[in-house]
Parts: C-alpha cells; sequence; structure tokens
C-alpha cells in the first residue's frame, strides 16, 4: 500500500498552485470544477511519491491550528529534495523571497537533515533530503 495523494483546503487555489510549482516543481492537472458545488481542485504531481490536491469551495471555514504551538491531526508532510546542500539553498532562497522559515536546516535527533517552511496559507512542510 502507499499513500496516493494527501488534500489541503485552500483560501487562493491559484496562488498555492504557483507556490508549490515554482519551489518544488510541482506540474498541475487541468483545475476541476463542480458548478453544483462551486468546488475547485487541482493534483498537483511531483517527480516522484504521493500527489497533493489543492482544494476550494466556499464555506470552509479557516483551520484553527498555530504554527508555533501546533495541535493534533495532521500537522506537516515533508518533501526531498535530494541533498543537504539542495536543502540549503532551498531554504535560503526561500527567505530571500520572504517564505516563513519556521525551523533552520539542521540534524535532528533521529537523524533527518531538514529546515521547516509555511506555505502561503500557514501549512507546515518539512524540506528534507
Amino acid at each position: 500500500m502507499l499513500i496516493e495523494h494527501l488534500a489541503i483546503w485552500c483560501s487562493d487555489i491559484e496562488k498555492m498552485k504557483l507556490f508549490y510549482a515554482k519551489w518544488f516543481n510541482a506540474s498541475a492537472n487541468t483545475r476541476y470544477f463542480n458548478p453544483v458545488k462551486n468546488f475547485s481542485s487541482y493534483f498537483l504531481s511531483f517527480e516522484s511519491g504521493p500527489r497533493l490536491e489543492l482544494m476550494q469551495m466556499p464555506g470552509i471555514p479557516d483551520n484553527q491550528n498555530d504554527l508555533v504551538k501546533q495541535y493534533k491531526g495532521l500537522i506537516h508532510f515533508a518533501i526531498s529534495v535530494g541533498s543537504a546542500e539542495e536543502v540549503n539553498r532551498l531554504t535560503e532562497a526561500m527567505r530571500s523571497s520572504g517564505i516563513t522559515i519556521l525551523g533552520d536546516p539542521r540534524f535532528t535527533g533521529d537523524g533527518y537533515y531538514e529546515s521547516v517552511i509555511a506555505d502561503p496559507e500557514g501549512n507546515r512542510i518539512e524540506i528534507t533530503i
């Protein structure tokens, strides 16, 4: 078995699509729209691994999780960029572009090398080897 995709409710689906395409080389399918529910979505594909579904629909309330405190439930996902050098480069490029850096590149106690950033809508992403 494998994880086929993860989904994120979005306020600005186009901004989110552009973010993942620019920073993580994601490619999007054609936008799906259901006029009955006023629901839109994109599936983003990466070089390998699960896809990411970006969804938008009026009436979905804002997420109440706090980026720093964190609460139970799905809290982050990790994107592998292949090397420590790329973790460092990408993190610094994002910092220079004004993206929120929640954790600078480091080795974790369980052996990962990662940084932690927030996407435009405050979802935590670990950038790892």
